[in-house]
């Protein structure tokens, strides 16, 4: 069920996003009225799924889920239809329009998910506002993950700026996305009592950009060990624990803090420890018999960070979402050329990076969060304008440079070398695609035998 709510969110955010941004190429070209043979949502080799004719418009849906396209008379695109070139040019056709009135009709796809980028992330913004955590209001500084540890952190450290940025909002992405992108080598911590340097590595850039490190935590809010949840038959159940106690020590020695628990007791399989708890309301100390799974786990979670330190929220009213949005996909968008710049320097590989729909559909998560559905909408779009750009054959940034080579210099390409560099590109993409998605293959199949 979790793998289908997963790719219900993915195929439903790419059917609005290849949607819409046909329509973009769509709309312009009738306009400047140019025949739309097809308007098609996925792609159709020899049937399709859905189809009905509309005026000149064949719309309809194929059944292979590798994006969408509209099939706009007289242009050489990834139809290959050159049988029409042949003959005399007809005044519907795009090839007899004007280079600026094509240039607008190449655009319109890329504009279309720019705009609606944008659009998403102000929405998200005005209907859901922004709940952070205020780094000054973790007083415990953090708890450090594996990952954090080998970087240098220790757990109980605060961290005070990030390069020469404070750090003002309690987020591990902050950093990696400092150090994987911004190439910052150098954060400021407070470790007991005294500020000091860590210096980072360049190594870090690749190591945290790694597919297996996606997932992975650098650091948490330091918090207490305050019951949040306890499963039902679990160790914890068994033990008598209950949603608010406040776990203090293990065998009598003091863990105040969730990581020192964790520290003492995981992996220990069907091993039984003394706890010490405090109930809610009281600072009486009781003694509690409690015996790991053979997993080493007693299955009690503990209370959210917003449950021990203060949260605040940013809220937006509708006109204020606009820039707050914009700002937000200009940032997005900031951190994607900032990425490709690290990947022609070399710090940060490309294989590792490169994902399918597998590594695409786990963003958005086992459980269907519209907040989040939304947002990684907004990502998609940015990123699909951004990657449509590319100036490859087949791709919008193809055309739009042979387009613009043509407004300079008032020449045309022949049809015959659009058709072949269309050929060139498409199989450039088609390589992009299996390649991406083979990695997703190769890395589950990593997995799967550990």
């Amino acid at each position: 069920m979790d793998t289908l709510i997963t790719i219900g969110q993915l195929v439903l955010s790419l059917s609005i996003l290849i949607v819409l941004h046909e329509f973009g190429h769509f709309l312009p070209a009738r306009l400047f009225g140019t025949r739309v043979e097809k308007f098609y949502l996925f792609f159709d080799p020899y049937f399709s799924l859905f189809k009905k004719q509309i005026g000149e418009t064949e719309y309809g849906i194929g059944w292979l889920p590798l994006g969408g396209y509209v099939k706009i008379s007289g242009m050489i695109d990834e139809s290959f239809d050159t049988e029409q070139m042949e003959s005399e040019p007809q005044e519907w056709e795009f090839r007899s329009k004007p280079a600026w009135q094509r240039l607008i009709i190449m655009l319109g796809g890329v504009t279309v998910n720019f705009i609606l980028g944008f659009l998403i992330y102000a929405m998200v913004l005005f209907a859901y506002g922004e709940e952070y955590l205020p780094a000054k209001n973790a007083t415990a500084g953090i708890a450090v993950d594996s990952l954090g540890q080998e970087m240098g952190f220790l757990s109980g450290d605060m961290i005070l700026k990030i390069g020469e940025e404070d750090f003002e909002r309690f987020n591990d992405r902050a950093v990696l996305r400092a150090v994987a992108i911004n190439n910052v080598r150098d954060i400021t911590i407070e470790r007991g009592g005294a500020t000091q340097k860590l210096e980072i590595e360049n190594k870090w850039a690749d190591i945290l950009t790694r597919h297996e490190n996606k997932t992975e935590r650098l650091f948490t809010p330091r918090i207490p060990f305050v019951v949040g949840a306890v499963l039902e038959g679990g160790p914890g159940d068994k033990a008598g624990l209950k949603i608010e106690d406040r776990i203090v020590s293990v065998d009598g020695t003091p863990t105040p803090y969730f990581d020192q628990f964790t520290d003492i007791v995981k992996g220990k399989k069907n091993q039984t420890f003394t706890i010490g708890v405090k109930s809610k309301d009281s600072e009486t100390i009781r003694e509690v018999k409690v015996t790991t799974n053979e997993n080493g786990l007693i299955r009690t979670n503990p209370a959210p960070p917003a449950y021990s330190y203060d949260t605040e929220r940013t809220e937006y009213g509708f006109l204020e979402s606009f820039p707050a949005g914009y700002n937000q996909g200009v940032r997005f968008l900031g951190d994607q050329f900032s990425a490709f710049g690290q990947m022609f320097k070399g710090n940060i590989k490309v294989t590792e990076s490169l994902g399918g729909f597998a590594s695409i559909g786990s963003m958005f998560g086992k459980t269907w969060v519209w907040e989040r559905f939304w947002y990684m909408t907004a990502s998609l779009s940015l990123i699909l304008a951004f990657m449509n750009l590319l100036p490859i054959p087949a791709l919008d940034g193809g055309h739009v440079m042979f387009l613009l080579y043509e407004v300079v210099t008032g020449r045309k390409p022949s049809d015959k070398f659009m058709e072949y560099a269309t050929m060139v590109g498409f199989v450039i993409v088609l390589g992009l695609v299996v390649l991406a998605n083979g990695l997703d293959i190769w890395r589950g199949i990593q997995s799967w035998f550990g």
